[in-house]
């Protein structure tokens, strides 16, 4: 790493940064005094980590360019403490004094944690353990794919070291040497109700990171300038290593009756204490600002991209949509050079394998650790590449509080989950992902597909590498036939009527496995006189409201078909869809305990083989028949 930025400290820099600190400490008492609200002691430990991070010589930002490229990173994994945050930028003159005041009002920008709608805040934080693994991420894009110097430092508060996800991180970020990488663990003592659980005890953090690989800088008073000033010189020397500077600090420094007292969490200043905490802090010059170092010029030469080759299946050829899945994204590398692979130590049987033999520079091994995964995949993503998240459908549900803030930083991350449903077979319930799509439903804007053959899932992971947001795409552990033509063209929001006339009277409406079961279910029941018209559903969200609703209009009931949940599934999809049409929706999906077994015994217990398809519209034209007579 480079270490231009670093400077020697002297006293007049000193006193520029006391005077810093001191001006910050005021607003962040009447920022969150204005907003009746917000988490001011929290703050105030980490005033003098920041402020020295940030205007001592070692950040380095270009402030009128937020993207570009060799700038340094910071992200407040400590969320909750983003009226430091939002006063750093402050001081740095890109926030004004007013618009600090605005902190936490219904539409500011300045939300209780910070979110990408602010334009300096790198990634949303507050649900607390996210920020290292997002850290990861963008120090994994600096280091490996574009060669950058950038450093990426994260704000760590102490109780969110209890979270599993932050040892993920920080195993892996050893594992991959990551030594732009720089967390600063601000130990104040307190959580949220109580003391953390390592306390003050600096050396209780130091032995367990350092057993992971990490150089740990100790810093025995996190308010002392130059202790501090003498961590960051040290930290960016590192070489092989990331590095955690370890700072003991105190809940609520600079205010006598909010240092280190418990029951204060989250609680602003009363307003008949306020003119005490401000007389204790002293007067302010409130004009003063700080400087930012400037990052290194770099020059970055655009990536060329090449269109892809087209498809070549051939009709009834069977072949897996996880298989699919391994060769679209070599098929797509070269059309898309920013997009890159993330698997979980299951790459065999996800089949992202194949892009990882082909174009190992751009895969990463994250190993049994899904929350990091996604973590890091939402760095990767806002330092702009096109991440490829893929495991287990069942696994990823690990990972939802990851997935769920991922909007919130704007990031463009799709993910990928197999062996989907009870068919995948003897493997038992463990391993089957029957929850998936409830959850990636539940995603504000997000996408959710899930293809039947191998030319709808190559065509479909085009489209979501196309797509900007986050997007889910679905695949089966077993074999199915191509049923598409090559040159068959699939939207995001759209389906495919495979089956239709004028006399169907049932509507089989089904995705992935099940449309195969449903496409027999048709035949079966056109030799004994029943027409049905048969719908891929392949994108379950967004639906493609239009073809639902013609068919409820030309057909006497539907029928959805899926290996699944009820509950958040696609038959609740088609049952919101048409919840003001009379036509009838009957959910078929998995409603009994998942056993071992064969494929076909799994879908045929549930209810969504083809003969049971047939069995269900049959009893139920025999009761709507008796009930007409």
């Amino acid at each position: 790493m480079s270490n231009s930025g670093i400077q020697t400290t002297n006293l007049h820099e000193i006193k520029t940064l006391e005077k810093l600190s001191n001006q910050i400490r005021h607003w962040i008492l009447r920022s969150t005094a204005e907003a009746e609200s917000g988490h001011p002691t929290s703050s105030l430990s980490a005033v003098e980590l920041m402020v020295d991070l940030t205007f001592g010589g070692t950040f380095r930002y270009q402030l009128s360019e937020p993207s570009h490229p060799a700038n340094d990173r910071l992200i407040f994994s400590k969320g909750h403490a983003s009226p430091l945050f939002y006063s750093l930028w402050a001081a740095a003159g890109r926030v004004s004094e007013d618009e600090l005041m605005t902190y936490r009002e219904f539409g500011s920008e300045l939300e209780g944690h910070p979110t990408s709608r602010f334009r300096y805040t790198e990634a949303a934080t507050g649900s607390l353990g996210q920020g290292l693994s997002i850290g990861l991420g963008m120090a994994l894009a600096g280091k490996y794919l574009d060669q950058l110097p950038y450093r990426t430092f994260v704000l760590l508060g102490d109780s969110e070291m209890a979270e599993g996800s932050q040892w993920e991180a920080i195993q892996l970020a050893a594992h991959y040497g990551l030594d732009n990488l720089i967390g600063v663990l601000d130990v104040n003592r307190l959580g949220q109700r109580g003391p953390t659980m390592y306390g003050h005890d600096l050396e209780a953090y130091r032995q367990r990171i350092e057993a992971f690989g990490w150089r740990c800088i100790m810093v025995s008073d996190g308010h002392d300038h130059h202790e501090v000033m003498n961590a960051y010189s040290q930290a960016c020397l590192a070489s092989g290593q990331p590095v955690m500077i370890i700072a003991w600090t105190v809940k609520g420094e600079g205010v006598s009756f909010l240092e280190n007292k418990g029951g204060l969490h989250g609680k602003p200043v009363e307003p008949d204490r306020m003119d005490d905490a401000l007389a204790e802090l002293g007067d302010v010059n409130g004009d003063v600002r700080g400087v930012i170092a400037p990052p290194e010029e770099v020059a970055i030469s655009p990536l060329r991209s090449e269109q892809a080759k087209p498809l070549n299946y051939e009709l009834g050829e069977e072949i897996a949509t996880r298989d699919a899945y391994g060769n679209a994204l070599c098929r797509l590398a070269k059309q898309y050079p920013h997009l890159i692979a993330l698997d979980g130590e299951v790459c065999n049987s996800t089949r992202s394998k194949q892009f990882r033999d082909e174009y190992p520079d751009r895969f990463f091994e994250m190993y049994i650790a899904e929350q990091n995964m996604v973590g890091a995949a939402t760095g990767l993503a806002l330092r702009g590449k096109l991440p490829f998240v893929s495991t287990f459908a069942a696994f990823l549900s690990r990972a939802m509080d990851q997935i769920r803030m991922a909007p919130y930083s704007g990031a463009n991350v799709k993910f990928v989950g197999s062996h989907c449903g009870v068919s995948i077979g003897k493997d038992g319930p463990s391993q089957m992902g029957l929850e998936d799509i409830a959850m990636f439903r539940t995603i504000p804007d997000g996408v959710v597909l899930y293809p039947s053959d191998a030319v709808s899932t190559e065509s479909l992971v085009e489209a979501m590498a196309d797509h900007k947001g986050i997007a889910y795409l679905r695949t089966t552990r077993g074999k199915t036939p191509v049923i598409y033509q090559n040159d068959e063209t699939f939207r995001i929001g759209g389906s495919k009527v495979l089956r239709s006339s004028d006399a169907d009277e049932v509507t089989l409406v089904a995705a992935g496995i099940t449309l195969h079961e449903a496409l027999t279910a048709h035949e079966q029941l056109r030799e004994q006189g029943i027409m049905s018209r048969v719908i891929d559903l392949y994108s379950i969200k967004p639906l493609d409201h239009a073809t639902i609703r013609r068919a409820a209009e030309q057909t006497t009931v539907i029928f959805t078909i899926e290996d699944h949940y009820p509950e958040g599934g696609m038959g609740e999809a088609v049952l919101t869809s048409l919840s003001d049409h009379p036509t009838p929706v009957n959910c078929l999906a998995v409603r009994k305990r998942p056993l071992s077994g064969s494929s076909e015994n799994q879908l045929e217990r549930q209810g969504i083989s083809a003969d049971a398809i047939v069995a269900t519209v049959l009893a139920y034209q025999q009761k709507r028949s008796s009930a007409s007579n």
